[in-house]
């Protein structure tokens, strides 16, 4: 009895394995810690902002609607509910996108304000949180490079037979991506220009991109 339970075992993980439940498994796996790692990359920079906002705030408190714009953008990204599920749902997913562009680009505006203050410029804190985002707008492209090839795979996987009827058997879809106007743009390290007057890519070892100017 128990030799016919361990064969009949067997042939089942042999069936599953061979009809791709096993990578349909692994893929989905891999998308979910790979949007996990985006997510914290994001929240990351969503808790640097409130100490940028308060430092640029007491250099140039009048530059009122570009500190209440970054305000408002951070509350919107912060009002989405990111969890994993997210994924997939390409509507929500879109919004959530959207929301973090919207934040790239009032945080870039943020920065060109900056450049008007050299005192504020000159601040230790200011140069300690330039240096925290810099460094995070780098993670951010890496984690978000990392989720869009977890992504193909497992798309791939569940489109390709035989997998693809092991997918629509057991309910899986195809998992919202990132989209992006240029790809390159995905390996290329984002620079933010801190430094008054200098033209972007002048400096040494600084690219022309920006990841906060472009929007994603």
């Amino acid at each position: 009895m128990r030799l016919k339970l361990l064969a009949l075992l067997v042939l089942a993980a042999s069936l599953l394995s061979g009809c791709g439940y096993n990578r349909i498994q692994t893929t989905d796996e891999q998308v979910t810690a790979a949007w996990s790692e985006v997510l914290n990359q994001y929240k990351r920079r969503a808790d640097l902002i409130p100490n940028l906002v308060q430092i640029v705030q007491g250099y140039a408190a009048h530059e009122k609607e570009v500190l209440t714009k970054v305000t408002e953008a951070r509350a919107q990204v912060a009002g989405i509910k990111a969890t994993p599920e997210l994924v997939n749902d390409p509507q929500a997913f879109a919004q959530f996108q959207a929301a973090q562009a919207q934040l790239s680009g009032a945080l870039s505006r943020l920065l060109v304000v900056v450049e008007n203050y050299p005192n504020l410029k000159a601040d230790a804190s200011f140069r300690d949180l330039q240096a925290q985002v810099e460094g995070t707008e780098n993670r951010i492209t890496v984690a978000r490079n990392r989720y869009i090839k977890a992504v193909q795979e497992y798309n791939t996987t569940v489109r390709v037979f035989p997998s693809n009827l092991t997918a629509m058997l057991f309910g899986y879809k195809t998992k919202a991506n990132f989209t992006v106007e240029d790809e390159k743009a995905l390996s290329t390290p984002p620079a933010i220009k801190f430094d008054g007057g200098a033209k972007p890519g002048a400096a040494a070892g600084k690219p022309a991109g920006s990841a906060l100017s472009a929007g994603y």
